[in-house]
Formats: C-alpha cells, sequence, structure tokens
C-alpha cells in the first residue's frame, strides 16, 4: 500500500530528524510569542523557504538536462544519468523516499506541512484566526495555543 501523499516524507525519514524539525518550529513560535514584532519577518522567509518536493524537482532537473546534453553532444553513455534521476523520482512519488532525501532532510529541507505547520501557527499567534487566550500574558501559553491551532 502506498504511503498517504501529505505525510510520506515525514514517514520516511528518521525520527530524530523529525523532532528536530519539530523542535525547530516550536522554538520558533516560542520566541516570535514574544518577539511578535518579528512575525512578518518570519512569515515572509516561510514563504520563500523550498520544501523538499521543490529541491528535489530542481535538482533532479539539472541533473537530467545535464546528463541528457552530455549524452547527445559527449559521450551517450551520460544517457544513464537522466534514466537514475527519472527511476529515484518515481521512487520518490512511491514511496516518499529516495537516496537524496535524507541528504535534504539533514541539511534542513523541510516538507510543505512542515512549513505550513510554523506559518499557520504563527498566523494564529499573530491573530489571523481569531484571538488567543488574549488574557493571557504568558508567551509561553501563547505559543502553546498557537501550536495545538496549527496541529489540528
Amino acid at each position: 500500500m502506498l504511503p498517504a501523499t501529505a505525510s510520506r516524507v515525514e514517514n520516511a525519514t528518521s525520527a530524530e530528524l523529525n523532532r528536530r524539525f519539530a523542535a525547530e518550529i516550536e522554538e520558533s513560535v516560542r520566541f516570535h510569542a514574544e518577539h511578535p514584532e518579528e512575525i512578518d519577518e518570519r512569515l515572509d522567509e516561510l514563504d520563500h523557504e523550498w520544501d523538499i518536493e521543490r529541491t528535489l524537482e530542481a535538482n533532479a532537473a539539472t541533473l537530467a538536462l545535464t546528463g541528457t546534453l552530455l549524452g547527445a553532444f559527449a559521450d551517450r553513455r551520460f544517457l544513464v544519468l537522466p534514466a537514475v534521476v527519472t527511476g529515484f523520482l518515481l521512487q520518490h512519488a512511491l514511496q516518499g523516499w529516495c537516496p537524496p532525501v535524507p541528504v535534504f532532510r539533514r541539511l534542513g529541507v523541510r516538507t510543505a506541512a512542515e512549513i505550513d505547520r510554523e506559518r499557520y501557527a504563527l498566523k494564529a499567534l499573530r491573530g489571523d484566526f481569531g484571538r488567543l487566550d488574549a488574557a493571557s500574558p504568558d508567551p509561553r501559553q501563547r505559543a502553546d495555543t498557537a501550536l495545538a491551532a496549527a496541529t489540528a
């Protein structure tokens, strides 16, 4: 059975890396609960962050194009490169894993879902979806509420 699209990369990633990404999200939200004036800047950064899918697509396209051009103009044996790359892409589409994924994940490339979790927690913290326990002066409690709202 094929894994769900939204969770396939996280399911194929080590628990340690998944915990690291979750901790980074939590740290960001807690920081921004204490520094709400910086939320807009962080949201802009998130809008420009490349997720794992985009990173893999760009990497695969670059390698496939390079292999095709080298195969056409230098040596036909280079045509094995695009064949291998497309095999990796198919494997990733079906399983959520291929050899470059662990490398990119260790380099800090997150899934769209992980980026969205941080984005929606920050938007909730900013008040985009209604008030988050405005009576609470405790930034930590507001951060916990925002994180819960983003993962619900």
